[in-house]
This record gives structure tokens, sequence and C-alpha cells, in this order.
């Protein structure tokens, strides 16, 4: 490449300027008088007229002389216009100011006219323009907004990018803060022209913004599955919700909708049949209602027979055993075995239901969930090794234990014990017994109690609320201070404070694949007052359901598959936990499982799943990642127990795109005014066009050689300085 112009520069301070002259001036000065004092002497002559030059080389170094060439750019710059195509650009909120009542415009349509090729033609003989479309890496990619992620990439593909037009809403929900790719651009003096699409205000609207349907149902078993409704109508509305399931059931609900906030309820269906059906829950349109397209979700449901089986570990018939065993006899789904180890009994209790041992390790597995009572480690009780086994159940077979302590404080001897990890609670050493009190103590639900499905009494979260609050009261309450980090509390003491608050009396907690409950009285029989078996029956059936809701989401004769989180979305680390016995029936502990993953496209992943650990029992686990939503088929295998099991997971699509949502103006904004740019007018197209044909034309390039720098100009001041003191010496000049 040719340059255009080419020149000597000088870059002097006055400072550097003002010492070279006097500094020259004085050697002159010196030089003269060396040359008068040597007679006049030719050879000296030269020699002081070098020792003037060498000082005038010195002054110019002092002046930082270059030679500059300036080119013109061969490429011409760069036009990114980015537009976006996330799922948002589909909400329809942009009504045309001349024509307040029509129908209001998609924010993609709004956005349409700007992303046309002959829009911009009037620019192509400054710059290149370049038109690409963005939204997410993720699958599918409309379903989220990755600004950053864009101005980046436009930015490291186009090194000789000048502007950029950023066409969006807004509505970034993924990747890094877009104000980081703004930092970069602005480094590279690259202003971004940002061109807002969408309403600042939400339009009226009813957005269904949640509907948690469960993995699994019980056929015959109540279903209460809980939504949210986000409205932003200007006054309540009173609608009537509709529930279909692809098994030909169809169940209404009417709510009042109120206006400007967020409705919470869950709506009631009791499956009869087994079989995976999909649940669809749509929102009517409702007249003010300018977007519809948010009032419907869907999810899938295994529905599914059940027979959980129970074991109820005590040392005494107490009040509280009773009517649990007896609540538990009357669920169908439910198998109880009770087991009583009361030091003075000669024998242990009989009868339909009851052992008469402690079961070893391969019988213990078979149970889901294990209730244990006021039981300890005295004579005829548990022994260490037991302890130990009900410990490897919950941690490594996902089984559940419910803690029930009495007033007899055996379980204060489980502190010595593996069961001491998995209590949820700190025990009062100096109190074992625990608090008896003749005034009845009542239950003060915490937020997290509110939220839970353990606690729901009722439909409703109201009416659950009050049931607890009205509930006979109890008089006697374990000895916990305060629940262990990593624990939730569910419900407190309604009066009674220690040094840490509020005594904790329901507490939960998941130990290794398992889950812990708490229940810090033994006064729960006392509900049935006025109501008989209402709320009792209710509680404990939801309590055994949701401790082995995950060693039954997919069961065989030798093989057991869960899975975390339970509700997947594409883009989840996927935890596959596999319960494996021998062909012994035994938990296995070594071996090969295998889990063959089908995706809905076809593609299929192989996991190997191992063991979980040294001293796993029968555990074996493994991580997958799925990137497509949909039904996915997983087959499980092992040669080792001689056994498969097949199942399918359903993944859901991540969908972080809102539809019906106000635009975020502030995040363009801000990228606009970090970069140095300005905010457009979307309606006015060729105002866009004008103000990137009004940014100055690209500056020449240009090449600087330092010459004062440059090692051979000091080569050239050495070897004047050299000649110079060789020829003094050989005139004989010191």
């Amino acid at each position: 490449m040719e340059p255009t112009t080419s020149q000597l520069v000088f870059n002097p301070t006055p400072e550097a300027f003002a010492i070279g002259v006097a500094f020259v001036v004085a050697v002159m000065g010196l030089s003269f008088m060396a040359w008068r004092r040597s007679g006049w002497r030719p050879l000296m002559g030269w020699l002081e007229l070098l020792r003037v030059i060498i000082a005038i080389c010195i002054a110019i170094t002092l002046l930082q002389p270059e030679w500059l060439e300036t080119f013109k750019p061969e490429t011409k710059p760069t036009l990114a216009v980015l537009h976006d195509v996330s799922g948002s650009m589909t909400t329809k909120d942009v009504i045309d100011k001349t024509q307040p009542n029509a129908e209001p415009k998609s924010r993609e349509e709004m956005a349409k006219p700007l992303i046309e090729a002959k829009l911009w033609e009037p620019l192509k003989q400054r710059m290149d323009v370049v038109i690409e479309p963005f939204s997410s890496a993720q699958t599918p990619p409309t379903e989220g907004t990755d600004i950053h992620a864009a101005l980046a990439g436009v930015l490291e593909k186009q090194p000789n990018l000048k502007s950029v037009v950023l066409i969006s809403d807004g509505d970034w929900n993924l990747g890094l803060p877009p104000s980081q790719a703004a930092t970069r651009l602005r480094m590279r003096e690259v202003p971004v022209f940002a061109v807002p699409v969408g309403s600042e205000t939400r339009l009226p609207d009813v957005e269904l913004s949640s509907f948690d349907v469960p993995t699994f149902a019980v056929a015959g078993k109540p279903l209460r599955i809980p939504f949210v409704i986000d409205s932003s109508l200007p006054r309540d509305e009173v609608v009537v919700l509709e529930m279909k399931s692809t098994s030909g059931e169809i169940i209404t609900k009417e709510i009042t909708l109120p206006a400007m906030s967020r409705f919470q309820d869950a709506i009631a269906w009791k499956p009869e049949k087994p079989g995976d059906v999909k649940l669809t829950l749509t929102i009517p349109k409702t007249p003010n209602e300018r977007y519809p397209e948010n009032n419907t979700q869907e999810a899938p449901l295994s529905v599914r027979k059940e027979q959980l089986k129970v074991l109820v570990i005590e040392s005494f018939p107490r009040w509280e055993y009773r009517y649990l065993r007896n609540a538990l006899e009357r669920d169908p789904g439910v198998e109880v075995n009770c087991l009583l180890l009361h030091p003075g009994l000669g024998k242990m209790g009989a009868g339909r239901g009851y052992l008469d041992k402690f079961p070893k390790d391969e019988e213990l597995t078979k149970f889901d969930v294990i209730f244990l009572g006021d039981v300890g480690t005295q004579k005829g009780q548990l022994t260490a090794e037991q302890c130990a086994a009900l410990q490897k159940l919950v941690r490594d077979q996902a089984g559940g234990l419910v803690f029930m302590p009495g007033f007899h404080g055996f379980q204060a001897s489980l502190q010595e014990t593996p069961l001491a990890d998995l209590l949820p609670v700190i025990w009062d050493a100096t109190q074992p017994r625990g608090w008896g009190s003749t005034a009845p103590g009542k239950f003060a639900l915490t937020e997290a109690g509110m939220r839970s499905l353990l606690t729901k009494l009722e439909d409703t979260d109201e009416a659950s609320a009050r049931v607890w609050s009205t509930l006979p009261g109890f008089q006697w309450y374990a000895p916990a201070l305060r629940a262990k980090a990593g624990s939730e509390v569910l419900a407190t003491h309604g009066s009674e404070s220690n040094q840490y608050g509020r005594v904790p009396l329901i507490v939960t907690k998941t130990y290794g694949a398992g889950k812990i409950l708490f229940m810090g009285t033994d006064g729960a029989w006392r509900w049935r007052k006025g109501v008989e078996d209402k709320y009792h029956y209710r509680y404990w059936g939801q309590v055994v359901r949701w401790m082995a809701y995950q060693r039954n989401m997919s069961s065989g004769d030798k093989m057991r598959l869960f899975y975390s989180p339970d509700r997947p979305r594409t883009g989840d680390v996927l935890t596959l936990n596999a319960n494996v016995m021998s062909v012994t029936g035994e938990p296995l502990r070594e071996g090969a499982v295998i889990a063959q993953i089908a995706a809905p496209s076809g593609k299929v992943s192989s996991v190997r799943l191992l063991p979980a650990g040294e001293e796993a029992w029968g555990l074996f686990n493994g991580t997958f990642t799925p990137n497509e939503p949909g039904e996915h088929v997983v087959q499980l295998s092992c040669a080792e127990a001689g056994s498969s099991l097949e199942t399918k997971i359903s993944i859901q699509g991540t969908s972080r795109e809102k539809r019906g949502q106000p635009a975020r103006f502030d995040v363009l904004k801000e990228v606009a005014q970090f970069t140095k740019g300005s905010v457009l007018d979307a309606t006015k197209p060729q105002s866009i066009v004008d103000a990137i044909a009004a940014i100055p034309e690209a500056a020449m390039q240009e090449r600087r050689l330092p010459i004062w720098a440059h090692p051979a100009w000091a080569g050239l001041l050495v070897v004047l300085m050299s000649v110079f003191w060789i020829g003094r010496k050989a005139a004989g000049a010191f």
C-alpha cells in the first residue's frame, strides 16, 4: 500500500527546545575557543566542527523527530444492523399514535422496515452494511435474549466495525450484562445507535405465568395443582378457568382476578386411571385484554398406581402411634408395618402388619418411609448397626425418615449414632425429655410453611392458614433448640422461644438422595377433635407421599430411577440416580449401570452411572444435560443385576421470554450512552439512516517511524563521537 503523504515531523516540548538551543550554542562557543587555542590548526578546526555536529544531533534527538506516512484505508468500514428475533418480539403492544383504536402491531412488525436492505442503500458507497438477527445460543434460540453475545460477536467478526444499529425491545435475560460488551465497543470507538421497539408500559393483559404440574400423580388420589396469574387489567375480572386432560376430563374453576396484581391459587383434580396424560390450563380472553397468547400453559403428567411401604418403629403404643397407624392403614395406597421395641416387653408386638424383629438390609430397602418414634439405643431397642442401616436407606436409597420423639426422651441417645447427622435440629442435651405445659401450645406456620404442600390442609393458602390457627393444641414438645443449616422450618411454637428464636416444631431436610422430617410434638392426634380424621389423615398422607416421591419416579423389581431436578428444563444438569439390587436381592455395590437416553429427535446418548461411593448402598449416579425439549425415553440396564428398566423423562423448554411484558428501554439507553451513541426513533427509519450518514469519514491511517529512538540513529551518534575522540588523540589533544 503506497503512502498518500510522507514527511518529517518533530514533537518538541518548550523545555526540550530551549535546552537543545542552549546546548548547541554552548558547544559552538566551546569549539571556537578550543580551535583558537590550537593556533587555528586545520585538523582541530575539522574536529571542533564535528563536535558541533554531534551537539546538533543530540539537540535534534531531544526534539523527537519522526517519519510520518499517511494512508487511505483500502477497505470500507462496516455498519452492523442487529435485530432482535427472540420470542418477546412477538408481543403486540405497538400502538399507532395516529390510530389509537387500531389493533396493536407486534414488535417484530415494527422492526421489519428497519431491516430491509433498500433502506440502507444510500450508505453502501461509504460502508459495508451487514444485517444480522440475534436471540440466544440456547435451545430453542428464540426463547432467550443475549444482547452481550450479539454485540461482542459482531465486534469479533468485523475488524473494521464503524458503528452498530441495535433494534430490540431490550428484554435481556441471558448472558453477561450488555454493558460489558459496550465497554469493549467504547474502547474501539464504535458507537451503538439503539432503536427501541415496543411499549414501556404494559398493555391490559392477563398472563398465566406458572402452572406447576407435578411429575406424577396417584390414580384415585386428589391432586392439587398450583398456578399463578399476573394481571395488568384496569379492574377486577371474574373468569372461569378451564383445565383439559388428554384423557378427556375437563375441570373448571371460577376465580376473580384482582386488578394490577398477582393471583395465586390451585385447581383440584382426581385422576381415575393410570397412564400418561397432558394437562392444559387456559384463561379465557377478557374484554379489555390486548395480548391473549400467554393465557395457556400445558404440562405432562404420569398417573400411576401406588403401593407405598411404610415402617413405623416405636417403643410403646402411645396415642400418636395408634392414630398414625390407623390413618396409614386406611390409606389404600399405603402398606403399613409396625415394629414395637418397648424395653419392658418380653416379646415384640404381634398381629397383622407387625414385625417380630428389625428387618435385614435387603428387606429394609423395600420400605419407602420410616417413622422413628420415641426410640433410641437403649437395651432392646436399636443397635448401632441398625442406625447405620437407616442412614444408608435415606442417603443411598432415597428413603424418607420421620423423627417423632416422645416424652421418654429415648431419641436423645441417637446423638451418638450415625442418625445424628440426619436429625435436622440441634438437640438440647440438658432437657432430653422435652417440655410439657398445662396450657395447650399452638403451631405457627413460617413463610416456607405457608407455601409447602406438606402443610396444605385445605385447598387454598388462606383456608389452610385458618385451619392451622384453629387446630387443637399440644401439651408436650421436643427439646429442639434451633434448626441446622440447610434445613427448612415449616412451623414453630406459637408462643415459646429460646435464645435462638421460636422453637422449631416441623422441620424438613434433604440428606443424600432421601428426605427427612422432624415432628417436634406428639399431639397431632388431637387434630381429630370435631372433624374426626380429616386433617390428621390428610397431613400424614401428604408426608408419606412427599417423602417417597423420588423413590417412586420409576421403579421395577430390581431397579429404581429417580432424578433431580424433578421438572428439568433444557440446559439443566440432570442428575440420574439409580438404586440397583443384585440377583440375590441385596443392594448392588459394583457393576456397570448404563442409561441409554433417546431424545425426541431420535438422538441417543449413553450415560454410565458409577457407584456413589465406597459405602454406597446400591446407589449409582451420573449426569446428563438435555438440549431438546420434549419426552426423553430412558433405558436403564445392568448386567450384574440381570434387569432393565424403561421410563420417560419430560424435559421442558427453557423459556425466559415473557410475551406481553413491557419493553426495557433502559437497557438499550445504557448501551447507547456508554458507547457515545444515541437512542433513535423506530417510527422514523430515514432519520436513523441520516444519523449514521452523519458519522465522520474514517480518519487517514498513519504509520510513524520514531527516528530519535531508532537503533540506527543511536549508532550514528556513537560513530560520530568515536571519530571525534580518536581524532583528538591523533592530534595530541586530550
